[in-house]
């Protein structure tokens, strides 16, 4: 299947569109795709729902089957993220051979860079936790538990699009009550993954700080990691390149005090400061014993010019 061909703008809303879809200097937070697949059932529907839930309101959702299979041909998925403006997609399917199968992914320039399958092995969805849940468009705090992230480049690559995947505005401060929600991702060592969703509550401890306790609201999910399809080191490199505009260049001579408060060192040729022009004031005019020594020096210099003038 070919690429959908980019035309040339013909009115101001369609080149607007298009200007959006090119590489920004800061982007904001990205668009997830939601694909079903031949047969899309069971845990994998629900997942995806309350994937789509946690995600809102930066999703897309394709509701007819597709007959796609993302790591044989990917170019089906390639082509309905870019006719949906999405950089990141989830693809649900279930079968004999892999059943209740979630395909985790994200898009650079048009092509998938990385690309990881996971089973679901249990799940149990928002709506069988019978509690308060959090509000629309909240941001999550993401805990990675476990020494095994960092052990193989598969499973820092499943973090960083986990991290990814809800990463939403980049805001510069927060303040405590915003802290609504934590998903907390653990990798046991038999590579199982277990997300865990906590709602946040604040409580009264008496001091400044409040006390924390955490309620459960689901979705808890145990998932295995089945294949995987990652980019080159070079590709991604190359995909977490940012603009020279947004690296911080250090200024010399200026720095910061332990208040916060910006001091700076200018750095002055050599000054006669005899001859700095003043104020006029008072305090600043030379006294009578001055300007007669004054006067005393120039006469002495005066005879001694003219002493060495009659020598001559």
């Amino acid at each position: 299947m070919s690429l959908m061909r980019i035309r040339k703008p013909k009115t101001r809303k369609g080149k607007k569109i298009l200007l959006a879809r090119e590489p920004q200097v800061i982007e904001g937070g990205r668009n997830m795709l939601f694909v079903d697949g031949r047969k899309c059932t069971g845990d994998v529907k629900l997942a995806m729902k309350d994937l789509h839930q946690l995600k809102k309101p930066l999703v897309k959702v394709l509701n007819r089957n597709n007959d796609i299979t993302p790591f044989e041909d990917p170019s089906s998925l390639e082509f309905l993220t870019m006719k949906n403006d999405c950089a990141l997609f989830v693809f649900g399917s279930t079968s004999k051979k892999r059943p209740n199968n979630l395909v985790l992914g994200r898009i650079f320039e048009n092509e998938v860079l990385d690309m990881i399958e996971l089973g679901i092995k249990q799940y149990m969805s928002m709506s069988e936790f019978k509690n308060d849940k959090i509000g629309t468009c909240v941001k999550p705090c993401l805990v990675f538990n476990g020494p095994k992230w960092n052990q193989t480049e598969e499973l820092r690559r499943l973090r960083s699009l986990l991290t990814d995947t809800y990463h939403k505005e980049k805001v510069e401060a927060i303040r405590l009550q915003g802290i609504e929600h934590v998903m907390s991702f653990t990798c046991t060592e038999d590579l199982t993954i277990l997300l865990r969703s906590y709602k946040i509550l604040l409580k009264k401890s008496g001091q400044k700080t409040p006390r924390i306790e955490l309620t459960e609201i689901g979705p808890s999910a145990d998932f295995s990691i089945r294949r995987t399809r990652i980019a080159s080191e070079d590709l991604y490199k190359q995909a977490r390149k940012q603009p020279r505009t947004l690296k911080v260049t250090k200024k010399k001579n200026i720095a910061r005090d332990g208040l916060g408060n910006t001091r700076g060192r200018v750095h002055l040729g050599r000054q006669n400061v005899t001859k700095i022009q003043t104020r006029r004031v008072k305090g600043l005019k030379k006294t009578a014993e001055e300007k007669k020594a004054d006067r005393l020096k120039k006469k002495v210099a005066a005879k001694a010019k003219a002493a060495k003038s009659a020598e001559e």
